[in-house]
């Protein structure tokens, strides 16, 4: 159907969430500069609640804890943010809190339940809608997304799932967040020895919407995973069953069963939980960040490779900015415990390489105490190289871990250990804007760069806020929960109809009749239970991400591939769809937090901004009858 002049030019989004409702504040931001002479609809498409979506939703447990405090979240760009649209500041979660009524307990340091974040995000949702341009609309369909036709050239049809007739769009932009998967081959495997035997498995599943009730009290369940889904699944089946917890005098906590809780025995890579939340703030100067592992410093070292070596090239800088984070807060704050001045160490510092001898000698030599130098090797795998006699000894000595973390993240005589976290924030950040990652061998971007690093950056830096930390400790001391071990294995049996497992550094195994796979879903384009990016894929329209080598390495990484320079979807042709946009977790732009964090320059934002001047550049292009050349380049660029 041809568009009349006076008809609106019509942007749908699928996904009403956080990523979704950040596009649409971009959109509405930068519509007073690019919008179009015609009217502008904006139609949103989420079955959940718009700002919150599916995650974020008020209805689930009051349970279920954010895991940032309320301080380190917002949804409004401010003036560090460097993007080309106008800056539209508003409060953060905390500052919100402190003008609610319905949130007196919310503070800058607090972890809020995911009910208040919920009702931040519709306050936010609707604040930005109330500000729109006189000019544009915006409409919300509680409904899904299951299709999407159209070609380069044409208007697209977007076709939900109650609906006769489709909305027709100008441009889509999919923002639909963590997406569910259908179960896997080795998943399926370990379902259907569960439906022979009459046992209980659950495979990777957002936790508030997992059906718990079929664990039954004292049962033994394993659970695969450490991180903060497993969290999330412990306090459903501990307090979420009616147990509680009383403060000792010695500051523990004891747990008080309900008598309706499973028996968890929990395990990892690792065999230790995620680092708890830091507790205190920094006690000097904050280190001028980055320093060693700044995107431009480094594509510009590397420009003349023509292969790049995560190990040899990257790790190097990337642990001598943490480090330098680290030994920036240690010299400054704790001057008693060095021997010689930040000035002197931070000159000799800065013309060493990180991995070598000299580099060793002069912590060595400032540092006296060993447990004040920054070890990457220890810090990763607390467990490695250890044996035990038998399964008590592990437990014993996985309690004595836990309890140490809990005890150095909430004791700011170890503040540098805030020093390298806002470091680690600072190198995650710049690393989805270095050029040299396409110089990595296929391989090394799995395994080392969406592998080991993330796994490490997750580890330490987004555990669990350190009250949850002190429940996992008391469950533990009560029995309620038991340790695998690092390199948890599970392997089936037959004969006896049991799940069985164990882990390195102890002969101790342990038998089932549940088995819990305490991780998100991995995004799969191929099996999501989206039917909107199922079709897409099947009918060529979009391409799963893969990762080749010449020695014929070859993985599927089953990310929706999307152009990293302006995020529009491209199909198995390989030709980018104009008029078709996508961000998040499901893409293969993926590093970013849920959440910006205040002053920090987030590039969510920077994300969000850029995406929605192309999408308004496309639409004065199409009024104007303009290249649209022309008009991207002048609607286009992004700051690092």
């Amino acid at each position: 159907m041809r568009k009349s002049q006076n008809d609106p030019f019509v942007v749908v989004i699928v996904g009403a969430g956080p990523r979704g409702t950040g596009v649409l504040e971009r959109l509405l931001a930068n519509a007073a500069e690019l919008s179009p002479s015609r009217p502008l609809s904006i139609e949103l498409v989420d079955p959940y609640p718009p700002g919150a979506g599916r995650v974020w939703r008020e209805q689930q447990s009051p349970l279920m804890w954010m895991n940032a405090t309320a301080e380190n979240v917002t949804m409004f760009p401010d003036e560090t943010v460097t993007i080309e649209g106008p800056i539209r500041p508003g409060p953060s979660l905390s500052e919100w809190a402190a003008t609610e009524g319905s949130c007196p307990d919310v503070s800058c340091t607090t972890f809020a339940t995911r009910q208040v974040q919920s009702r931040y995000l519709r306050w936010v949702f609707d604040k930005i809608i109330a500000e729109a341009p006189a000019n544009v609309s915006v409409r919300v369909h509680a409904t899904r997304a299951t299709q999407i036709e159209g070609g380069t050239r044409t208007r697209q049809r977007v076709w939900l799932e109650d609906r006769d007739e489709p909305l027709t769009a100008d441009m889509v932009v999919l923002a639909m967040g963590h997406l569910d998967a259908v179960p896997g081959k080795d998943h399926q495997l370990l379902a259907d020895f569960a439906d022979r035997h009459d046992l209980r498995y659950l495979p990777c599943a957002y936790s508030a919407d997992a059906d718990l009730s079929m664990f039954e009290a004292g049962e033994d369940v394993l659970m695969r995973g450490m991180g903060a889904a497993f969290i999330d699944l412990m306090v459903l089946l501990t307090e979420g069953r009616g147990g509680r917890y009383e403060e000792q005098e010695d500051g523990r906590l004891r747990y008080v069963p309900s008598g309706r809780e499973p028996r968890l025995h929990v395990g990892s890579r690792r065999g230790v939980p995620y680092r708890s939340k830091i507790s205190y703030r920094l006690m000097g100067d904050p280190a001028p960040l980055p320093r060693f592992f700044s995107a431009p410093e480094v594509d510009a070292r590397l420009a003349g490779r023509d292969r790049v070596d995560f190990w040899a090239d990257l790790w190097p800088l990337m642990a001598k900015e943490i480090a330098y984070g680290y030994y920036h807060e240690l010299f400054t704050a704790h001057p008693g415990r060095v021997t010689t001045r930040w000035e002197e160490f931070a000159a000799a510092y800065a013309g060493l390489d990180w991995d070598g001898e000299p580099m060793r000698a002069l912590i060595e030599a400032s540092v006296p105490a060993e447990e004040d130098r920054l070890d990457f090797a220890a810090l990763d795998r607390p467990l490695r190289g250890l044996d035990f006699p038998g399964s008590d000894e592990l437990q014993r000595h996985v309690r004595d871990h836990i309890r140490a973390d809990i005890d150095r993240r909430s004791d700011r005589r170890y503040s540098a250990d805030l020093g390298a976290f806002l470091a680690l924030l600072s190198v995650y950040g710049q690393m989805p804007l270095l050029t040299c990652l396409a110089k990595l061998p296929a391989r090394s971007r799995v395994a080392d760069v969406n592998g080991w690093w993330q796994s490490f950056f997750e580890y330490f830096g987004s555990g669990s806020p350190g009250e949850r930390t002190r429940q996992l400790l008391a469950l533990a001391e009560a029995g309620v929960v038991r340790f695998a071990g690092a390199d948890m294995w599970v392997e089936i049996d037959e004969e006896k109809g049991v799940y069985r497992a164990g882990g390195a550094g102890t002969p101790d195994t342990v038998e089932a009749s549940a088995l819990i796979e305490a991780r998100l879903p991995d995004a799969d384009l191929r099996t999501c239970a989206e039917p909107l990016l199922r079709s897409l894929y099947h009918r060529g329209d979009a391409a799963e991400q893969v990762l080749a080598d010449d020695d014929g390495f070859v993985h599927r990484t089953g990310l929706l591939h999307v152009s990293p320079e302006d995020f529009r979807v491209i199909a198995r042709n390989g030709t980018p769809h104009p008029r078709r946009f996508a961000l998040g977790p499901f893409t293969n732009v993926r590093q970013f937090a849920t959440f910006a964090r205040p002053r920090t320059n987030a590039l969510s934002f920077r994300q969000n901004d850029r995406l929605a001047r192309d999408v308004l550049g496309f639409l004065l292009a199409q009024e104007h009858a303009t290249p649209r050349g022309e008009v991207a380049a002048q609607t286009r660029g992004l700051a690092a």
